[in-house]
This record gives C-alpha cells, sequence and structure tokens, in this order.
C-alpha cells in the first residue's frame, strides 16, 4: 500500500491511555493512517522517518489566546508557533475589533489564510469590553456583525465574555443578546467566559446563561467551584502554581481543564516559547508528563470540538511534534498534515516586514500632538487639598486597588506633581469624540519619567501614565507622531521605544525584532522603578474595565463591580 509517511522507531503519545507506546507511525494524505509495529511491511512510503526513539506526540493545541497579545502580525506570530510545537489556535480577535471592528476581524482573517499553522477564530462578544457609556472603542461589534461572523469559515466559538456584570444583572444586555443568538442558531458553539473572582450564586447566574468556561487567574477555592459547577477551566501561566497543580492531580479532573496562553509578550514568545511553556512549567511543578501533554492537545481540541485534531489516531490530522527530551520538552520537528513545517536542526525562515494589512491601517491615531496642557487637572475652588481616588497596583497581578489619598491644590490645578502619585490620562484616539479620563495611580509604578502607549486593553486609545508634563508630553507625541507604539521617556529623553504601525497595535516586524524591542521598553521601565512580573500587561490593562477593582478609560474612572464611573476627586481635603 502507498503512503506518504512512515515514521518508526517513536516513543507515540496515546491520548486514549495517556501513556506512550513505542510504535511506527503510517501518514496518509495528511492524516494518521496506522500506528503499531505489526503491520507496516506492506507499506510503500514515499518518504521514511527514523525518530529514533524521540517521543511523537500530538501538536499542540491552545484554544484561547489572542495574536495581538504579541503585537505580530499573523504570518509572522504562526511561524513563531510552529517553533514551539503548536499547530492549531482559536485566536479571538477583539482587540483588532476594538480598532477597525469586522473590517479588522475580516483583515486578521485574511492575514491568517497563508500561515503554516491551523487558526481558527472566535467572535468577540465584547467590543468594546463594557459599554459606550464607560469607554470608547474605535468600532463596535453587535449582533448585525455576530450574524456576518456565523457565516465564515473558520468561526468556532463565542469569544470570552467579559461583562460578567452585564451577564448577571442585565438580561435585556448585549452579552446575553450574543449568548441567547448563539445558543438558538449554534447550540454546540462553546461559549468562553471571562468571571475574574466570580462566586456563589454570581457564578451559578454566570454559568446558567450559558457561559461554561473561564481562563482568569485562579486560586485553588475558585477551581473548585468551578469545576463542582460544571466549568470548564483554562489555565493560563498566571494560574499554574504548586497548590493549583496539587488539587488537579489529587481530584483526578483531567477532562475538566486545559492548558492557554491568553496572552505571550513578543520577548517571551522569543525567550520561553508559547504553550510549550506552561506544558514543561506544569511537569516541572509536578504533573506528570502526559497529562501535561494530554491538557495542551485532546482536553483542548475536545472542548472546542475538534473531532479531527487532538490525538495520534487513524483519521485524524496529521499535526505532531517530535521531541529529543520529554521533560525538558526540547523540540526536534513539527509537522502539520504529515508536512514538516519546524525543524530545529538548521531551519531558517527569512522574515521580512508585514504588509499584508489595508494602507489605512497604518493611520490609525487621530490625535493632534499635545501641548502639555493636556496633563492639567483644574479645579474651580481654593481649598488646599481634595481627596482623590487612587488606583493601586501591586506587582505580580493586573488586578488594581482602590486607594484614597489627599492631594495639594496650586492656582487652581490638583498638583499631582508634587504627590508621590503618578497621572495617568486616556485620550479617545480614534476620531470620534477627544474624550480626555484622568487617573491618580499608585503602588508599584514608575517613581520617574513617562510612558505612553495605545496599546491600551481594549479600546485601545492613547495611554499615558507619568510622574511630570514633559516627559509624558514627549512620550505621547512620540507614540501619534508613529502611529501607535510603547514609548518610555526620561528627562526628557526616549530611552526605550517599540512601534506598533498596524492600528496601533501590531508591528510589522519579525518576532526577533520585535521582541527585542520590548524588551527595551521592559528594562526601561524596571529603570524606572515599575515592578511587576508582566509591566506592559499591567500598565495596558490600567483602562481594562472589566478587571477589578478600579480602572481608568477615556470617560474618568470606572468602579469595576458596579461597572459605573466614580469621580476622580471625593471631596475637600
Amino acid at each position: 500500500m502507498k503512503i506518504d509517511v512512515l515514521l518508526k522507531n517513536a516513543n507515540v503519545f496515546n491520548a486514549y491511555l495517556k501513556t506512550f507506546i513505542q510504535a511506527d507511525v503510517a501518514v496518509l494524505q495528511g492524516k494518521f493512517l496506522y500506528i503499531g509495529t505489526e503491520e507496516t511491511s506492506g507499506f510503500e512510503p514515499e518518504k521514511i522517518i527514523n525518530a529514533q526513539g524521540k517521543y511523537m506526540i500530538p501538536g499542540l493545541i491552545d484554544i484561547h489566546m489572542h495574536i495581538e497579545s504579541s503585537m505580530v502580525a499573523p504570518l509572522t506570530f504562526s511561524r513563531a508557533l510552529a517553533k514551539n510545537g503548536v499547530t492549531t489556535i482559536v485566536a479571538e480577535p477583539h482587540e483588532m475589533g476594538n480598532v477597525f471592528g469586522l473590517e479588522g476581524i475580516e483583515a486578521m482573517m485574511s492575514a491568517a489564510q497563508n500561515c503554516p499553522i491551523d487558526i481558527y477564530f472566535a467572535i468577540p462578544s465584547s467590543v468594546p469590553s463594557t459599554s459606550a457609556d464607560l469607554e470608547t472603542s474605535g468600532r463596535e461589534i453587535n449582533l448585525t456583525e455576530l450574524k456576518q461572523m456565523l457565516k465564515m469559515d473558520r468561526v468556532i466559538c463565542l469569544g470570552e465574555v467579559m461583562n460578567y456584570v452585564d451577564v448577571v444583572y442585565h438580561p435585556e444586555g448585549k452579552s446575553n443578546e450574543f449568548i441567547q443568538y448563539i445558543k438558538a442558531n449554534k447550540p454546540y458553539f462553546a461559549l468562553e467566559g471571562h468571571c475574574p473572582k466570580l462566586q456563589g450564586l454570581e457564578l451559578s447566574r454566570f454559568i446558567y446563561s450559558g457561559v461554561d468556561s473561564d481562563h482568569t487567574e485562579q486560586t485553588v477555592q475558585g477551581i473548585k467551584e468551578r469545576i463542582i459547577n460544571g466549568m470548564f477551566v483554562q489555565i493560563q501561566e498566571k494560574s499554574l502554581k504548586k497548590e493549583i497543580i496539587e488539587y488537579l492531580l489529587k481530584q483526578g479532573i483531567t477532562e475538566h481543564f486545559s492548558f492557554v496562553t491568553d496572552d505571550v509578550m513578543p520577548n517571551s514568545l522569543v525567550k520561553k516559547g508559547h504553550l510549550n511553556h506552561l506544558v514543561k512549567k506544569a511537569m516541572k511543578l509536578g504533573m506528570p508528563p502526559e497529562l501535561a501533554i494530554y491538557a495542551a492537545t485532546y482536553t483542548s481540541a475536545k472542548r472546542m470540538g475538534f473531532r479531527d485534531r487532538g490525538s495520534i489516531a487513524p483519521g485524524k490530522i496529521a499535526d505532531f511534534v517530535l521531541l529529543d527530551d520529554l521533560r525538558e520538552f526540547t523540540i526536534d520537528r513539527t509537522f502539520k498534515n504529515g508536512q514538516e513545517i519546524y525543524s530545529a536542526a538548521g531551519h531558517v525562515v527569512k522574515e521580512t516586514r508585514d504588509h499584508s494589512f489595508p494602507a489605512h491601517f497604518y493611520q490609525s491615531v487621530h490625535l493632534p500632538l499635545l501641548t502639555g496642557e493636556q496633563f492639567t487637572i483644574k479645579i474651580d475652588r481654593k481649598d488646599e487639598a481634595a481627596v482623590c481616588r487612587i488606583i493601586t497596583v501591586h506587582s505580580g497581578t493586573t488586578f488594581t486597588q482602590e486607594n484614597f489619598a489627599a492631594i495639594s491644590i496650586r492656582d487652581n490645578q490638583l498638583d499631582w506633581e508634587s504627590s508621590p502619585y503618578c497621572l495617568a490620562v486616556v485620550m479617545e484616539r480614534h476620531g470620534k469624540n477627544r474624550n480626555i479620563g484622568y487617573a491618580l495611580v499608585g503602588g508599584d509604578v514608575i517613581t520617574r519619567g513617562a510612558v505612553a502607549t495605545t496599546y491600551e486593553h481594549d479600546s485601545h486609545n492613547l495611554l499615558v501614565l507619568g510622574r511630570n508634563k514633559q516627559d509624558m508630553m514627549k512620550a505621547a507625541n512620540s507614540v501619534i507622531e508613529k502611529q501607535g507604539g510603547y514609548y518610555v521617556v526620561e528627562a526628557g529623553k526616549v530611552i526605550g521605544k517599540a512601534d506598533l504601525p498596524i492600528a496601533g497595535i501590531l508591528s510589522d516586524k519579525p518576532v526577533a525584532e520585535f521582541g527585542a524591542a520590548i524588551q527595551s521598553v521592559i528594562d526601561a521601565l524596571q529603570h524606572l522603578g515599575y515592578k511587576h512580573p508582566n509591566i506592559i500587561m499591567s500598565i495596558s490593562t490600567l483602562s481594562l474595565p472589566v478587571s477589578q477593582e478600579l480602572k481608568i478609560t477615556d470617560k474618568g474612572l470606572v468602579k469595576v463591580s458596579e461597572q459605573k464611573l466614580v469621580p476622580l476627586i471625593v471631596e475637600n481635603g
């Protein structure tokens, strides 16, 4: 019998037994035909690969992630994933949706067509993440756009429903409108959730709506409550803790969780990898290799309804990875549809800048150069001080805390530059209303200088954080002139920068080159005193009004749990 490929002498992962078996593997027309040792003599392969005892596992599957989080274009991104053993992803493009709406999502889907891996898409359910009352996005995704996306190829689920307050307390709101339409028209679609810290009756009501997964940061108690209530838990790196691994192993609940990356910074993608990094970390925390691999392949496929992948078995797509070392997860080669797409031995892909997006995507920052007036908070009264709300940042989490402090008033202005706090300013940059929101930020943030960025979750307006007006103006104007990016300034000089010319959120450079640029931004922010294991995400989520506890948008301060605007100044000092 003629076949395409015969792999000999492999240690093959069997997902159904959760163990490795020694076998030969036959591939025909891009699918696995036979796994075994007894009946290979009759095959006539076009190609024979001697696996030499290497470990053979299914291609890794990441079912909750955002390409935009790595800030590079889809083709560039997918090449990096092939290197890390990832062969299928479900991308949720709400970042691009917030800037260019359905047009932006279609551009992402078009750019993904010629990638070496399979890229499926989730329908963004939260564009904007809350509502036009709390933030201004470039575009919106409403029921009309959802209906259009349901007709598109490779659209496979409803993306993370982030506005859990809307789901639980507003049955007529947009979130429930989306959920009910999907349930009526695509009853087997996965409905993905985002419900940090939700518990008790509120969690039950969230699940009752039909949303039955959560990928946010977890505690043991949080996972326990979710599992008991039938929720599927997607574990990203910040939930990979020893106590959580121990709980999962003790309970034996291998069918109810998978590993996902959610957000991977470009410098981390270059240095650590992608989903393979989580598998390796889980093993180091005590999870057996077989279960770690299972959680990055089989359960992921099952959750998304992929019946054609996630295991090495007859009829499944021949997506697989050969590993030199199991526990170190050293990748030798990656295969897609039986064809090699990465080899550690001399594999070189010459990458150039990406120009696959429409021309107007490179002109998306609709703001004039700033004068410094935008960083002045005027107060029409003669009090000596005013009690203000403070967004407090803590290292190790993107959740913030609401605190209060008295800030001096001088010449009818809030004298924030003399305070121990940063000023955060969010400016609407999509050409809609020129709104400006203000906040004071303390905790583990910069102690001098400034940073500005258009990579601002989720509406991607211009966010400027600083300790003095001049550095803030320099950072902001640098970003405006470059039509998007991350710029760090100290004493009037740019000390770290990364340009994001595509919609203000994506680079057109290769991953390695752009990863070095983002590392320069991180190094500069650490130099200015910012303390956080993921500085970029910490800064960029200061404006995410669905992530606890107090956030800033172009409309002002948002009390997340109540989904309402609250004033910066609370009372007189």
